[in-house]
C-alpha cells in the first residue's frame, strides 16, 4: 500500500461540528476514489429548505463543495444514490435540478423512496461516488 492508497477523511471547516458530533466523515478519499456521505438540503439556519427544488440545490451544492475539497469535480462523479420521502411526487422536479448539475456525461443513479430522513421536513438526501480526474475531457 502506498501513501496515495491511505484513507483520508475530507472534513472542510464548515463540516467539523457534524464530524465531531455524529462521528462520520463528510467524504472519504482513498487514492482517486471519493465517497461523499449523504448530503441534505438544510438552509443557513440548519433547517430544511422549503421544498424539493431548494433542498436538491443545496444538497448538490454540498456534494460539489466536498468533491472540491477532495480535489475533484461533479464531472468525476460515477454514481449517485438519492433517497426521497416522496419519490414519485418529486422525481420530475428533482431530475430537473440534477440535470443542471449534471448536464451531460450522466453518472449511474439509483433513487430510493423511503418514509423518513434524519430530520423532519427533509425530502431528499444525496450521496455520491467519484473517481478523481475521471471527468476530464
Amino acid at each position: 500500500m502506498t501513501m496515495t492508497d491511505k484513507r483520508v477523511a475530507i472534513i472542510p471547516p464548515a463540516t467539523q461540528a457534524m464530524y465531531d458530533t455524529y462521528h462520520f466523515a463528510p467524504a472519504t478519499r482513498v487514492g482517486n476514489l471519493i465517497w461523499v456521505s449523504g448530503q441534505v438540503g438544510l438552509d443557513a439556519d440548519m433547517r430544511p429548505a422549503d421544498g424539493i427544488e431548494a433542498q436538491a440545490r443545496i444538497a448538490f451544492s454540498a456534494v460539489q463543495g466536498l468533491l472540491a475539497a477532495a480535489g475533484a469535480t461533479l464531472a468525476d462523479v460515477v454514481e449517485l444514490t438519492t433517497f426521497h420521502t416522496a419519490l414519485q411526487q418529486d422525481i420530475q422536479t428533482f431530475s430537473k435540478v440534477k440535470d443542471e448539475f449534471f448536464p451531460d456525461r450522466y453518472p449511474s443513479w439509483t433513487a430510493v423512496g423511503l418514509s423518513e430522513l434524519a430530520l423532519p421536513g427533509l425530502c431528499v438526501e444525496i450521496r455520491a461516488v467519484a473517481v478523481r480526474g475521471s471527468g476530464a475531457l
